[in-house]
């Protein structure tokens, strides 16, 4: 059903005014009438904004909340655009369906998982659940232990989410991320269909099967598709580059009945194709949407002029690319400072003396950031700030949940909504003392075949050294499915009888452990269901509060990865490491990877508001430990040089012999390289088993060749694993 508008043109603005005006590309993507709609939002150009008017200029339509769907990638970003739109429309848009992908595949799979015979009560388990379920799996598949060589549960994991959001097969992903690791393919395989049968078995969801999930929905039922179709007559989507295929697929069959579909991205802003983000989302949404009306937001409320200028001429060179121009009112500025350092240690010293300038000039540490593209490439840095006594918070710490202790107190929630979930009885069957793994097993198995698990633990007979101890707990979990407890009463129950247990397991810190658990208390007191506060605290787990008084500093530096700085922005900002090697990083391909780092180097330039200083080493160690020296990172080297002021570099820093260089670049030349009684040349033509025929184009380093493939592109392998074949 087709929603006429109900304001005028006129009524549509006057609505706009009522708060912050709309520029030009915003009232046209904000009134745009049925159909798709890309919006190409630079950064800093009030995408947020716009979607906020979208959603508000839908209800002033007559659309009803009820049938808007609004996908973003953080809870935070879908709640604040909820309020902000609800506070333009008296609360209407607080009806709007909104979340992450995940959150709202976790919602609609428990209404409608009927169509696939998947029950409501399922358990969502984070990545911590899944390698332990992995190891789990190795153990008893005899493919681990004492004294085996066999790949990381982390690495197993990886490959197999990697299959999921890359739409990849393992075998695919270890020829091109694994190589040594091939002889374990088959076993790869075995784990990943253990893997997959024990979810089934136990209840359980990963955040990848939220996914598949909905989009097996979507497309095994059409009566699912015609009923969540036709519910959602608008799909908003904000942060469309990040998608990955599985998301955008979601998408196109959510419209099915319908072509009402807005997504707002950026293409220049992809960096995160590692986690399976697909650039080519964003790129052909066009193709996928016939008759898409594509709006840019070109105007810039964040950046001086000169850091645009800077910004857009290092994004003018992508190979790919919706063509954009950011601009803003905010003319004049600080042109973008370059400062080549002797080494890593002078570069660190150089910033640290430059945040010590802006201290004393006003600017504060909270209004200041140092991004880097790895998060080991500011330890030196760190040593500097702490010498100097400036206190910083690095980004991307552990989550809450992800500490064992909070697992604890979560396990026992956990099994009151699915009582066949064995790996949160596992670990609470695991507390009672002289009960190891085998009794554990053993308990298990005893109960697994019944309707109830909660009234055959009531009838197991426990051994008498450990009876006691299983008659408290059966008596706690009996009190804790009492249907009038909220879910802090509950919270408080776990605790009382987990306290003791907790203080004898976490002996040495359990005190700072304590104020861990007392930010559970904090959370729970909130809900009103216990089943929205474990699927929250799965798909959206806090940090760990790692201040004193229990609130953040407001008074620390920031260091980030620049990955997880996207989206935020300080009035000062530090990019660090910009050497070739490292930036772009040293195993990048021409292709996708290497405009991925050039869209990484963009992110972190239009972080800044005033201030832009982009620093690197002449001189770093390399991965083999050895000394190399280092050039500018070609992204800066092929953008005209007047947009940036070079600082000459006065810190010193022992300057070392290092080796032969290419007249006219300080890059090392590898005309060769050995493996074992064959040297490799440029233009040799070679064969690889999954790969093909090849020619070797460049020697990037020590071990390493880059072939370029017929079939695959180029690739950079290591000859440790590549056992490559020399074609006559």
């Amino acid at each position: 059903m087709q929603v006429q508008s109900s304001l005028s043109e006129t009524q549509t603005t006057e609505l706009f005014r009522e708060s912050a005006p709309l520029n030009h590309a915003q009232q046209i993507a904000v009134s745009h009438g049925d159909g798709p709609l890309l919006v190409i939002a630079g950064a800093g150009s009030g995408k947020t904004r716009t979607l906020v008017y979208r959603m508000a200029h839908l209800i002033e339509r007559g659309v009803s909340p009820e049938s808007i769907l609004l996908l973003t990638f953080t809870r935070r970003a879908a709640q604040e655009m909820l309020h902000r739109a609800g506070e333009l429309t008296a609360g209407s848009c607080r009806r709007i369906m909104g979340g992450t992908f995940h959150a709202t595949a976790n919602i609609l799979l428990r209404r409608y998982g009927h169509y696939l015979d998947l029950g409501p009560n399922f358990t969502i388990i984070d990545r911590g659940d899944a390698e332990g379920i992995i190891n789990l799996l190795k153990s008893s598949l005899g493919m681990g232990g004492a004294g085996k060589r066999f790949p990381s549960k982390r690495v197993i994991m990886n490959l197999i989410s990697g299959a999921v959001n890359k739409a990849a097969s393992i075998e695919e992903l270890v020829y091109q991320e694994h190589l040594h690791l091939t002889e374990f393919l088959n076993d790869f395989y075995t784990i990943a269909d253990h893997y997959r049968q024990f979810k089934l078995d136990h209840g359980l969801l990963d955040y990848d099967d939220l996914l598949v999930y909905w989009k097996q929905l979507l497309l095994a039922s059409e009566n699912a598709r015609i009923e969540l179709s036709s519910r959602f007559q608008h799909i908003l989507v904000d942060e469309y580059q990040d998608t990955n295929l599985l998301q955008a697929e979601i998408v196109r069959l959510l419209a099915y009945c319908h072509q009402n579909v807005m997504v707002v991205g950026d293409d220049a802003q992809s960096i995160y194709s590692f986690r399976g983000a697909d650039f080519a989302n964003i790129m052909r949404f066009p193709e996928q949407f016939p008759g898409t009306e594509i709006v840019k937001l070109e105007e810039n409320y964040r950046s001086t002029e000169p850091i645009l200028q800077l910004s857009n001429a290092i994004i003018a060179n992508a190979e790919k690319k919706f063509t954009k121009i950011l601009f803003t009112e905010k003319v004049g500025g600080i042109r973008p400072q370059l400062a080549a350092a002797a080494n890593e240690a002078a570069e660190a010293g150089f910033i640290v003396q430059e945040i010590q300038k802006l201290r004393q000039n006003g600017t504060s540490l909270a209004d200041i950031a140092v991004l880097f593209r790895s998060g080991f490439h500011s330890f030196k840095l760190e040593i500097e700030l702490a010498a100097h006594g400036l206190d910083f918070e690095k980004r991307g710490g552990l989550k809450l949940t992800e500490s064992a202790h909070i697992k604890d107190v979560l396990s026992f929630l956990r099994v009151i909504i699915n009582p066949w979930d064995n790996l949160s009885w596992n670990r609470i069957l695991l507390q009672l003392e002289k009960v190891g793994p085998k009794t554990v097993q053993k308990i298990l198995n005893s109960v697994r075949q019944t309707d109830d698990p909660f009234s055959a633990l009531m009838t197991y007979r426990p051994a008498p050294a450990w009876r006691q101890q299983f008659e408290k707990l059966v008596t706690m979990l009996n009190h804790l499915r009492q249907p009038d407890l909220t879910p802090s009463n509950q919270y408080d129950l776990v605790m009382e009888h987990y306290a003791p247990i907790f203080e004898k397991i976490y002996y040495d810190d359990y005190p700072k452990r304590r104020r861990e658990l007392e930010q559970i208390k904090a959370l729970i007191s909130g809900y009103g269901d216990l089943q929205s506060f474990i699927d929250d605290t799965a798909l959206d787990p806090p940090e760990i509060d790692t201040s004193v008084d229990g609130g953040r500093s407001e008074q620390k530096l920031i260091l980030s990865t620049i990955h997880s700085a996207k989206g935020l922005e300080w009035d000062t900002v530090f990019v660090m490491g910009l050497a070739e090697g490292r930036f772009p990083h040293q195993h990048a391909v021409p292709g996708e990877q290497w405009e991925e780092e050039r869209r990484l180097l963009y992110v972190a330039a239009t972080r800044a508001k005033n201030q832009l200083f982009l620093t690197y080493p002449k001189e770093m160690l390399g991965s083999d430990r050895q000394l190399l020296r280092a050039s500018l990172t070609p992204f800066l080297r092929e953008v005209n040089a007047g947009l940036y002021t070079t600082i000459d570099q006065v810190h010193t820093g022992t300057t070392y012999q290092t080796g032969q260089y290419e007249q006219g670049t300080p890059r090392f030349r590898h005309p060769k390289v050995q493996s074992a009684r064959v040297t490799y040349e440029e233009g040799m033509q070679v064969t690889h088993a999954f790969f093909g025929h090849g020619r070797v184009i460049s020697i990037p380093g020590p071990r390493r060749i880059e072939i370029l493939f017929d079939r695959h592109g180029s690739k950079i392998l290591h000859l440790d694993y590549a056992k490559l074949e020399i074609v006559d």
